[in-house]
């Protein structure tokens, strides 16, 4: 098999494994390795030039994506293991999450890989589903609800963007002749220029509706609150961390493609409304948050509404927007590693419950403090280079949308420190009795499964702000130059 190909079925293999192990307390065990497995074919799908093998293909904006989330699922997989092992889940739920979580992994690797809209939005959709059985998984009546919520929501925008994959295949027909040529993003991209303007418009606007959904842009984006609040904490790791980053490089595929005619509407201009709707509302509901995994689900939501603004503005604020992509997976992700850590410690994840962490737990609460300040964009991590390039590019550029970008980074800012200081600085609050509760919240190799994987994400999002090798640099600038 090819390089493209291993990172795509390797997850698959393991989920068909997981489902049918015998031996369920080897099953950590074997999500751990098919996950480290799966981030050394990442790396050598890296190292080998660009490439293509059938729908499979690997240029400058899929393979930082790629590699993210080959790290996010692999240190997933390392927390999930002595996660779960507290939840007291029956044999058939610990077969379902380790094997969903291979299938959902499997999934969005084909969907950064694809090129191929019919590939891309089946792939996007399989990701869905597998996270739907994840969310369900504790069975509570909230559960129960965001992931018929998730499934519902993330269903229309499905629906939404498979109308809008036929119609711009119907667009490019005449000019790529059709069949398995005629689904290809670099194929469509080409035949563009001669493309009817008018019904690439209208394709682009239902692939931005239905791929922002799932990317958790407004106006569809009420699902992510749920999901992530309700569900085991890995699961919304990995949803902040690259299911929203799959959806939206699908939108910035179609952007490329719609941007290439002349004729047709601007489709920055379109993308740059969206995400600033998106920062202004997840902004101003921050404040209002009791419960730490909603608040920081909203905070998904901003943050992809700012990646999706810097691409909507185009140009070198491309750049700030990938780089905001990958940062916001890492930091995110080491955020709810944390924050779902401090809840079972707790016992609650309500705000006012979890206090003091750097006193009681000074190794949990440290890492927690320095992964909500890098999310707050405070330097030197990746977000407050790719918020700072991005406000110095948009106040040349576009002035009044500066303003209101800015007044909403001003808002999340507070939200964002203020938790910190509520989560991690403070008096202690108090935790529950043992010795049952302490069973039930893990012990020392619970807490080093979770600090670990924050440590790993925090030195990446700090290399990727202040000590980013050139090759990686020239990467990046390539694949903002491909989403225009």
């Amino acid at each position: 098999m090819s390089p493209l190909v291993l990172p795509v079925a390797l997850p698959w293999v393991g989920a068909a494994l997981l489902a049918l192990l015998p031996r369920l307390r080897h099953a950590a065990a074997v999500n751990c390795a098919v996950s480290a497995a799966t981030l050394l074919l990442a790396l050598w799908a890296a190292a080998s030039p660009y490439a293509a093998d059938g729908v499979l293909h690997t240029d400058a904006l899929n393979l930082p994506l790629l590699l993210v989330a080959a790290v996010v699922g692999a240190s997933t997989s390392v927390y999930s293991a002595a996660y779960v092992a507290t939840l007291g889940y029956d044999a058939a739920r610990v077969r379902v999450y380790h094997a969903a979580f291979q299938g959902f992994m499997g999934a969005v690797m084909l969907a950064l890989l694809a090129d191929n809209l019919g590939v891309t939005w089946v792939a996007i959709e399989a990701a869905t589903l597998a996270s739907v059985m994840i969310v369900a998984l504790p069975r509570t009546a909230g559960a129960i609800a965001a992931a018929w919520k998730l499934f519902i929501l993330c269903g229309v925008g499905i629906g939404l963007a498979l109308f809008g994959t036929v119609v711009l295949y119907l667009a490019g027909q005449p000019f790529t002749g059709g069949g398995m040529k005629g689904l290809s993003w670099a194929a469509l991209r080409a035949a563009a220029p001669l493309a009817d303007p008018g019904v690439l418009n209208l394709a682009f606007v239902f692939l931005l509706v239905g791929y922002g959904t799932k990317a958790g842009l407004v106006p569809l984006h009420s699902w992510l609150p749920d999901a992530e609040s309700e569900g085991p904490t890995p699961i919304t790791a990995v949803l902040s961390g690259l299911l929203l980053n799959a959806a939206l490089h699908a939108v910035l595929r179609a952007k490329a493609v719609v941007g290439a005619n002349p004729g047709a509407i601007p489709p920055g201009t379109l993308l740059l409304a969206l995400g600033l709707a998106s920062v202004l509302l997840a902004a101003l509901s921050l404040s209002r948050r009791r419960d730490a995994r909603r608040f920081f689900a909203w905070s998904s939501i901003e943050h992809m509404g700012l990646a999706a603004f810097a691409f909507g503005l185009g140009g070198a604020a491309s750049l700030a927007g990938l780089v905001h992509m990958a940062g916001h997976s890492l930091l995110k992700s080491a955020v709810f590693f944390g924050v779902g850590r401090a809840a079972q410690r707790k016992g609650s994840q309500r705000i006012d419950a979890i206090g003091g962490l750097v006193v009681n737990h000074p190794a949990l609460g440290w890492a927690l403090a320095a992964a909500i300040a890098g999310l707050a964009g405070l330097p030197p991590f990746a977000l407050f280079a790719s918020e700072f390039a991005l406000l110095t590019d948009a106040a040349a550029r576009a002035p009044l949308a500066v303003a209101v970008l800015a007044l909403g980074l001003v808002v999340a800012f507070a939200a964002l420190v203020g938790i910190l200081q509520s989560l991690c600085l403070g008096t202690p609050t108090p935790e529950p009795a043992a010795p049952t509760a302490n069973r039930a919240a893990g012990g020392p190799r619970t807490d080093w499964a979770t600090v670990g994987p924050m440590l790993l994400h925090l030195l990446l999002a700090l290399g990727l702000g202040v000590a980013l090798p050139e090759a990686a640099g020239a990467v990046l600038r390539a694949g903002a130059a491909l989403a225009g």
